[in-house]
């Protein structure tokens, strides 16, 4: 994409104006800028591909937004805010430049809509209802209170480990309903479903979640494999595009419309099923819209949706689906709750030095909480060694999203153990945070 773009509108601002900009998927940053502050921008390649929208290139010139875009003129003038004339098509990149005392909006890669609200907030719930109404989401439901293995055991976790903290929770009381695997179970991305060997059984695992009453979880990352795995090295023609690095290894997405791919999809889920796993965490889903050469003539976008749609359907309408890493609007109607956040814990980060990064994208997303998913703030982690455990309980708390937990519980302190239980049983609501429902008005730009 280059040029200027179609301008869409433009709006007189005063000193105290702000813009709103969207980010591509879960771990971009999305919140509102003074018009003299710097937007957040990646230091290096990778971060680009990882957290930004590959392919993409970000205006030295310009705040920019991929798919909804907020100018407040901050004088008590309207709103306006812009998005995607057609909500599961193509997502629009936007970019509001400032011209003197006017705010120049352009539109790159496909058609928008503008919408006039009294305020910033009342036009980005406002967008909201209208792309949740354009996409047909489906009503809302939350999954209950969810443990997770991953900001305890990372990659070590065992079934084992499984087991023992499922016995916990029976005996200390703790509020749990999901109990989810996350990654750490397999050989790796590219290796289909195989185990690790050290985690153990799966089968065990799920047998004694179900056993105690719970829902079983699992963590996947379907759309991408490493270039230096098995199906890279057996079906080179399944991979499309460069999807940065993790786990020590460079990454390559799946071209989601060939259909050696779409076949091994719907074998992998399959057997997910068949396992009695009706939770599955989704991550990494960026991989599925990468730009590249694909099997049919589909964007990137386009891809994406119809392998999103393709585990819906090999799954069925009972699973819970969590997406994370996921391009956002593009997932529109095909999950039902969406990370909108990076991840809040990391291994060396327990200072708290690194605890808190989740916060700006978390409390930026609070309008889509209840209009277009449950939003996921990242677990809660309660130990000791976190020192900003009951400030970051209480932002997640505020966000009104999915509550989930991540410690080996009977390792928890008196103080910690009660900050699970409190939090796992303060039921949110599924209702918007951001204004209520409402009538949109305008029209296309």
């Amino acid at each position: 994409m280059s040029g200027i773009g179609t301008e869409v509108g433009e709006v007189r601002v005063g000193p105290r104006a702000r813009v709103y900009t969207e980010g591509w998927q879960s771990w971009s940053p999305a919140t509102w800028y003074a018009l003299d502050q710097p937007q957040h921008r990646p230091d290096l390649g990778w971060e680009h591909t990882m957290r930004f929208r590959p392919g993409t290139a970000l205006a030295d010139d310009a705040y920019q937004a991929e798919g909804v875009l907020v100018v407040d003129p901050g004088d008590g003038a309207p709103a306006r805010a812009w998005l995607p004339a057609d909500p599961t098509g193509e997502v629009p990149t936007l970019r509001a430049r400032v011209r003197g005392d006017h705010v120049v909006v352009t539109a790159h890669g496909a058609a928008v809509r503008t919408i006039e609200a009294p305020d910033g907030a009342a036009a980005l719930a406002a967008a909201g209802d209208a792309l949740a109404a354009g996409a047909g989401v489906e009503p809302l439901r939350l999954p209950g209170g969810v443990w997770c293995t991953w900001y305890r055991y990372f990659e070590a976790v065992t079934d084992d480990d499984v087991v023992r903290d499922v016995a916990a929770m029976d005996r200390l009381e703790v509020p749990v309903d999901v109990v989810q695997i996350d990654d750490g179970w397999t050989l790796g991305v590219g290796e289909s479903l195989a185990r690790r060997p050290s985690f153990g059984s799966l089968e065990r695992a799920v047998d004694a979640v179900r056993a105690s009453g719970r829902r079983a979880g699992i963590w996947l990352a379907p759309f991408l494999v490493g270039r230096d795995s098995t199906v890279a090295r057996e079906h080179p023609d399944w991979l499309t595009g460069d999807a940065g690095e993790n786990w020590g290894t460079a990454l390559a997405g799946l071209d989601l419309t060939h259909p050696g791919v779409r076949d091994h999809l719907v074998r992998c889920f399959a057997e997910i099923a068949e396992l009695g796993i009706d939770y599955v965490k989704l991550d990494f889903l960026y991989g599925g819209a990468l730009p590249g050469r694909r099997h049919a003539d589909l964007t990137g976008t386009e891809a994406y949706r119809s392998g999103m749609q393709l585990i819906r359907d090999a799954v069925g309408p009972q699973t819970y689906l969590l997406g994370c890493g996921a391009p956002l609007l593009p997932s529109l109607g095909l999950v039902d709750a969406m990370r909108v956040s990076p991840d809040t814990y990391h291994e060396g980060g327990q200072d708290g030095s690194v605890g808190l990064r989740g916060q700006l994208s978390l409390e930026g997303r609070t309008w889509q909480h209840g209009r277009l998913w449950v939003t996921d703030p990242d677990c809660v982690v309660a130990r000791p060694s976190f020192p900003p455990r009951h400030e970051w309980a209480e932002i997640a708390r505020r966000s009104g999203g999915l509550r989930s937990v991540s410690d080996r519980l009977d390792e928890l302190d008196d103080a910690g153990l009660a900050l699970t239980i409190d939090y796992l049983s303060d039921t949110p609501s599924i209702e918007p945070l951001v204004g209520a429902r409402t009538t949109v008005t305008g029209g296309a730009a």
